[in-house]
């Protein structure tokens, strides 16, 4: 059975540091792009950080880069995003996502094949 559990959401101010962690099971870790998205209230779901685990090749968003930092353990088969200076519209839903885009990064949410349930990331002005 495929599993994508994610942790590590909760209330923060701004200005503050999350880490959200991905556990993955069930499927050939090293073969698939491991992604983090986010849905806010509202809107569309959007990519924001994506790892290829073979090479370790990373690509973020505009809206994150430089504050956002997706990492993987290929050994624990974990994936994590290191969140610094969050802001207000940082807050979302954040969901682990594993698949396999042609090419980093893979923006649309066709382009995967497992979710996990998401997380909830609230950053307070």
């Amino acid at each position: 059975e495929v599993q994508l559990v994610e942790s590590g959401g909760a209330l923060v101010q701004a200005g503050g540091t999350l880490r959200l962690s991905c556990a993955a099971s069930g499927f050939s870790f090293d073969d698939y792009t491991l992604a983090w998205f986010r849905q806010a209230p509202g809107k569309e779901r959007e990519g924001v950080a994506w790892i290829r685990t073979r090479d370790g090749s990373t690509n973020y968003a505009d809206s994150v880069k430089g504050r956002f930092t997706i990492s993987s353990d290929n050994a624990k088969r974990t994936v994590s995003l290191q969140m610094n200076n969050l802001k207000p519209e940082d807050t979302a839903v954040y969901y682990c996502a594993a698949g396999r885009p042609l090419r980093l990064p893979g923006r649309g949410t066709h382009e995967y094949d497992y979710w996990g349930q998401g997380t909830q990331v609230t950053v307070s002005s």
